[in-house]
C-alpha cells in the first residue's frame, strides 16, 4: 500500500509506508500516549505522602485525581477537533510542552491548591496531546499488517499504562518523593518533543475550517458535568442533590450537543463519526471494558496494601504480570491475528477472558495467597485486555476522512475517560455500601472488631467485583453484535475515508 494516493476529500495521503523512520515515530507517539495514561494513576499510591506534605483534608485530596480527569475528559472533543484544525503534529508538540510544564508546577507545589490547579492543566493538555498522538498513529500506518503491529504496541500501552503508573508511583514515592510521580513526566516530554520534530510527519491542518464554538460550550459541558457527577458520586453517594443535578444538566448539554451537531456548518463531533455500526461498537465496548479495568486497579491496589499490607513498591510489581500479559496479549496475538480474522472475533474472547479473571477474584479472602489465588485472575485480565483493547483501537479509527482522524480519536478516548469515570464512582460506591452493611450485620464481638472489619472490606471488593465481570460480559455481547468488520486485509483500506452522508 505504499505509493500516493488522493482521499474522498481530495487530500492527498502522506505515503507513509515509503518513511523508513516510522517505527521510531510510532516510538516518540508511544512515550506520549504511556506518560498521558499512566498520568492517571502515577499519583494514587504518591497520594497518601502529598497530603501529609500539602496538609490536604480527606474531603479534598480526591482533586488531585479529579482535576486531571475533569479537564482531560471533558476537553477530549475538542482538543481532537483543534488537532483537525491546526494539524496533528502542531498540537502533538504543544502538548508535549504543556503537560511537562504543568508536570513541573505540580511537582514544586507549595499548596494543595497549586497541586489541583497544575493537574487541571496537565488534564487541559492531556486533551490535546491523546488525540494528537492516535491520530498521528492512524495516518502514519496504512497497511493492514503493518497497522496491527503499530495499534497492538499502542494498545499494549493503553492497557498497561495504568498498571505501569502503579509501579513507577510505588517506585519513586518509596526511594525518593511524591513529587517526582509529576516531574518524571520533563524528561520523557522532552525525548518526546525531540523525536516528534525529527520523525513524525504529518499533513497540513485545515485552518480554514471555524471552531464550532457553541458545539464546544455543549459538548465539552456536558461531558464535564458528566464526569464531575460520578466523581462526587463516591464520596457523596448517587441521590446527593449535587450528584443529580449535575446528571440532569449533563443530559440536557448532550441532548443538546447532538441536536446542535445535525445544524451545525462545521460540527465539532460530526455525527456520521458515531452512526457507523462498528465504530459505535467499538467505542461502546471500549467503556464497558475499563469500567471493570478501573474497578480491578482500584481495589486491587487497597487490598494489597490494607489487607495484605503490601509496600508501595510491592503493590506496584504485583501488578507487573498483568501488564506483562496486556503486552503479549495486544502485539503477539492480537496483531497477529487481526489481519486474518474480523476484529469481534478477538474483542469477544478478550472480554470473556478479562470477565473470567475477574470471577476467579471473587474468591479472594484477607488471607488469599497471590500466586495460587490473584496471579492467575491478573493474567487471565490481561490477555484479555490485550486482545481487546489493539482491535478496538484499529476498527475505531478505520476508514475516517483524515480532517476527522483527530475528532475520532478523541471519541475513542472520551470513551475511556468516562468508562474510569463510572467505574470508578460505580464499583467503588457498591463495594462501601456493601461492605458497611456486611461489618453491621456480623460485628457482634468487640474483641474480633478489627477481622470483622478486614472481612467486611473483603465482601465489599468481591461484590463489586462480580459486578465488574457483568460488565465485561456485556462488553463481550455488545463486541459480538456490534462489531461486524471484516478482517482489514479483506475490508476497506484502513486510509480510505468512509462515505460520508450527503446533505
Amino acid at each position: 500500500m505504499s505509493g500516493s494516493r488522493t482521499g474522498r476529500t481530495g487530500e492527498p495521503a502522506a505515503p507513509a509506508e515509503s518513511d523508513p523512520h516510522r517505527w521510531w515515530g510510532l516510538v516518540v507517539i508511544a512515550l506520549a500516549q504511556l506518560m498521558v495514561v499512566l498520568d492517571a494513576t502515577i499519583v494514587n499510591i504518591a497520594l497518601p505522602s502529598a497530603q501529609r506534605d500539602l496538609d490536604m483534608s480527606d474531603a479534598n485530596r480526591q482533586w488531585v485525581i479529579t482535576a486531571y480527569t475533569l479537564a482531560f475528559g471533558g476537553l477530549l472533543l475538542l482538543g481532537g477537533r483543534v488537532a483537525d484544525l491546526v494539524g496533528r503534529k502542531r498540537t502533538f508538540v504543544i502538548g508535549l510542552i504543556g503537560f511537562a510544564a504543568a508536570s513541573a508546577i505540580g511537582g514544586a507545589a507549595t499548596t494543595s491548591v497549586m497541586l489541583f490547579g497544575a493537574r487541571a492543566l496537565q488534564g487541559v493538555f492531556a486533551a490535546v496531546l491523546a488525540p494528537s498522538a492516535l491520530s498521528l498513529l492512524t495516518t502514519t500506518f496504512t497497511d493492514p499488517r503493518e497497522r496491527g503491529k503499530a495499534f497492538g504496541i499502542y494498545g499494549a500501552l493503553a492497557g498497561s499504562g495504568s498498571a505501569i503508573g502503579f509501579i513507577v508511583g510505588g517506585v519513586l514515592t518509596e526511594y525518593l518523593n511524591w513529587r517526582w510521580c509529576l516531574y518524571v513526566n520533563i524528561p520523557i516530554a522532552v525525548v518526546a518533543v525531540i523525536g516528534a520534530f525529527a520523525l513524525l510527519h504529518d499533513r497540513p491542518g485545515h485552518a480554514e475550517a471555524r471552531l464550532d464554538v457553541p458545539g464546544v460550550i455543549l459538548g465539552c459541558g456536558g461531558l464535564v458535568a458528566l464526569v464531575y457527577g460520578f466523581s462526587e458520586a463516591q464520596p457523596r453517594g448517587w441521590t446527593d442533590p449535587l450528584v443529580l443535578a449535575l446528571f440532569a444538566l449533563s443530559v440536557v448539554l448532550l441532548a443538546a450537543f447532538v441536536w446542535w451537531q445535525t445544524r451545525a456548518a462545521t460540527p465539532l463531533l460530526p455525527l456520521h463519526v458515531i452512526r457507523e455500526r462498528n465504530r459505535a461498537g467499538c467505542f461502546l465496548t471500549m467503556m464497558l471494558a475499563v469500567i471493570g479495568m478501573f474497578g480491578l486497579f482500584l481495589f486491587m491496589t487497597y487490598y494489597l496494601q490494607i489487607i495484605l499490607g503490601y509496600s508501595p513498591v510491592r503493590t506496584g510489581l504485583a501488578f507487573l504480570p498483568l501488564t506483562a500479559a496486556i503486552v503479549v496479549g495486544s502485539t503477539q496475538i492480537s496483531a497477529r491475528l487481526l489481519p486474518h480474522v474480523g476484529p469481534r472475533m478477538l474483542m469477544v474472547p478478550g472480554m470473556l477472558l478479562a470477565s473470567g479473571g475477574m470471577v476467579i477474584l471473587t474468591r479472594m479472602t484477607v488471607h488469599s495467597d497471590y500466586v495460587a489465588e490473584i496471579l492467575p485472575a491478573l493474567l487471565l485480565m490481561g490477555l484479555g485486555m490485550g486482545l481487546t483493547f489493539m482491535p478496538v483501537f484499529s476498527t475505531a479509527t478505520a476508514g475516517v476522512a483524515p480532517k476527522d482522524s483527530g475528532v475520532t480519536s478523541a471519541t475513542v478516548n472520551t470513551s475511556q475517560q468516562v468508562g474510569g469515570s463510572i467505574g470508578t464512582a460505580l464499583l467503588n460506591t457498591i463495594a462501601t455500601s456493601t461492605s458497611a452493611s456486611w461489618i453491621a450485620a456480623h460485628l457482634r464481638d468487640p474483641a474480633q472488631r478489627e477481622l470483622i472489619v478486614r472481612e467486611g472490606i473483603v465482601h465489599g471488593y468481591t461484590v463489586a467485583i462480580w459486578v465488574a465481570a457483568g460488565v465485561m460480559l456485556l462488553a463481550a455481547v455488545v463486541a459480538g453484535v456490534m462489531v461486524t468488520a471484516k478482517a482489514p486485509k479483506h475490508g476497506v483500506p484502513a486510509d480510505r475515508a468512509v462515505r460520508e452522508p450527503v446533505g
